[in-house]
This record gives C-alpha cells, sequence and structure tokens, in this order.
C-alpha cells in the first residue's frame, strides 16, 4: 500500500478523535467541521476495509482494529515529528502540550506543589495533568507519559523506576486515647482496633496489610468497617481518629514530624512501593518527556525520598509482555 498525504491526513483525524473522544472536538482542534472529520474517517476505514470507531449518541470509542492502528502508527508519528524537529535544530526545545497520567496521591501532595519551577522553566509548555487510579491504554488516549505507584503490568512500554516509598503504620493521638497503642502488628488482628482499609484498584479488594523487618515479611488479617478508594481520603480519616492507616510515608512527613500522626511499629517499616514513570515511545523520548522526568528526578524524587523513602533512578527498559 502506498503512503499519500491523503492516507497521512487520515490518520492524523483518526489521531485527534481517539485524543479528545469525539468528532466535534476533534474537529475543533484541528480547525475543521465535524462532518469533514466524519469524511475523513469513513474514506481512511474505506481504504483499510476496518471499522475504527465504535459510535452512538452517548460516546465514540475505538473498535480492536483502530486500537491497534492507533498504537502502531503513534510512535512512528511521533518520530517523524522529533526528526523533522531535529532537523530544524529543535529537540532540546520544551513546548507544546504534555498530556501526563498521574497517580492521585502523588500528584496531590507531591507534584502539585513543586510544579510552579518547572512551568516557570518552560513558558513554552501547557501541562494537561489527569488524576486517576489506572493506567489505562496510554497511546490510545494521548498519554505522553505516566507517573504511577505500583508493580509496573505487562506491556509494551518503556519504564523507568523513580523511587522507592516506605510504607508506615500509623494513628492519630486520639484514636490511641481511646483504643490503646498496640505493641505489635499482630495486635491489630485481635478485634481492638479499627484499621482502615484501601481498595486496590486492580482487584477491587482491600489490600492485605504486610509488616517487613530485616527480610521477615508478616502478613496480618487485619479488621476494619471504613473502605476507601482515594488515600488523601484515608488520611484525613486516619488524622480524625477513625482508624490505624497504612499509607506511604511520602507526603506525610510533616504529619509525623508533628505528632499529629504517631508511626506504631518503626520496627516494621522495611516496606517500600515503587513509584515508576512510563512512557510509550521505543525511541528517544521528546524533549518535553525528558524534561519532565528529568524535573521529577531532580526536584520531586530525590527530595522526597531523602527521608521518606528511596529515590533509584534506572534506566528506561521496556517491560516485555508477559
Amino acid at each position: 500500500m502506498g503512503i499519500d498525504t491523503r492516507l497521512l491526513s487520515g490518520i492524523e483525524t483518526l489521531i485527534a478523535v481517539a485524543e479528545t473522544g469525539s468528532f466535534t472536538r476533534a474537529a475543533a482542534t484541528m480547525g475543521l467541521t465535524p462532518s469533514g472529520v466524519s469524511r475523513a474517517v469513513a474514506r481512511l476505514e474505506s481504504r483499510l476495509g476496518v471499522r475504527l470507531f465504535d459510535r452512538n449518541a452517548r460516546a465514540t470509542s475505538l473498535t480492536e482494529a483502530g486500537r491497534r492502528l492507533v498504537a502502531d502508527v503513534t510512535p512512528l508519528l511521533a518520530g517523524i515529528d522529533e526528526a523533522a524537529s531535529n532537523a530544524a535544530g529543535a529537540s532540546t526545545r520544551v513546548a507544546g502540550r504534555l498530556r501526563v497520567n498521574c497517580d492521585p496521591w502523588f500528584a496531590s501532595l507531591l507534584l502539585a506543589p513543586r510544579l510552579r519551577s518547572f512551568l516557570d522553566a518552560h513558558p513554552g509548555l501547557m501541562l494537561d495533568l489527569v488524576a486517576r487510579d489506572t493506567l489505562g491504554d496510554l497511546v490510545s488516549e494521548g498519554f505522553d507519559v505516566a507517573i504511577r505507584f505500583g508493580a509496573p503490568p505487562p506491556s509494551g512500554l518503556i519504564t523507568r523506576k523513580l523511587l522507592e516509598a516506605r510504607i508506615v503504620t500509623c494513628a492519630s493521638p486520639d484514636y490511641l486515647a481511646r483504643h490503646g497503642r498496640p505493641t505489635h502488628p499482630r495486635d491489630l488482628e485481635t478485634g481492638m482496633h479499627e484499621c482502615l482499609l484501601f481498595r486496590d484498584p486492580a482487584t477491587g479488594r482491600p489490600f492485605d496489610w504486610e509488616f517487613h523487618r530485616q527480610g521477615e515479611i508478616l502478613t496480618v488479617a487485619v479488621r476494619g468497617r471504613l473502605i476507601l478508594n482515594d488515600v488523601a481520603t484515608g488520611l484525613a480519616a486516619c488524622l480524625a481518629g477513625l482508624g490505624v492507616a497504612q499509607p506511604m510515608m511520602l507526603g506525610i512527613d510533616e504529619c509525623l514530624r508533628s505528632g499529629a500522626l504517631i508511626d506504631l511499629f518503626p520496627d516494621w517499616s522495611d516496606e517500600y512501593f515503587p513509584l515508576h514513570a512510563y512512557h510509550p515511545s521505543r525511541h528517544l523520548p521528546p524533549a518535553k518527556v525528558r524534561a519532565f522526568l528529568d524535573f521529577i528526578l531532580a526536584d520531586v524524587a530525590a527530595p522526597s525520598a531523602t527521608e521518606t523513602g528511596r529515590s533509584m533512578p534506572m534506566p528506561a527498559r521496556p517491560i516485555s509482555p508477559a
């Protein structure tokens, strides 16, 4: 199949609709009419002989063929764009829109308070920051990079470990005054204590509670009547005295220093939770992505890990499919 400008135009329109989730919004982004976008997609579908979108009155979504096409062509288009930038001598220019998928805890407590310096350093950049619980499909959703806690899932994405956050078991002085202070992790499964449970977005079930000490791992069957899916809400509940919590130490170190929260088992706090960056391109990422990751490592990850975790920048590597 020959490559011509009509095919490239149709693919550009396909990407715009996939990123915006709407023919109308894609038209506004591209300076076209919605009917013009619809015709361009129809021509591309006719040429390829497949349906690329499922459309109804409520939503527009990619078909399986559409998702595969977007996943295949996005790195190629990024490579063309980067080659053009390099040819123009602008490979180090940080500008345009940077769309970031970010863990809510990291976004609110660690990233947002430090963003001013990054944006001031790059006045030509527009940052589109989406805080949510799931990684999703970076390519079809138009994300340039993602910042997520947890073990990397099997995928074709490029991943880089930024740091490991220490897990701490804590409670407020008010809670301890009413329930007493546990002296060992096993005290939390006696029925005398309320634990704040956090739902794993991958499984829908509360996370198990583990305690790590010098290579020993202790699993405790804790009890609790409050299950949450937002870590910030869990922190607020812990501060209000509703129960014992197991948050990451990142972002709550001031609460521990001030005494608003008490670290219950400092001898059982060798558990760490990794923070990774993901991006879809197997080639050198665009300058705006490199600049953002450099900022995360230098201004967010390293200072935050000084007292509350371990900063562990590693070379980018692909995650092999399972």
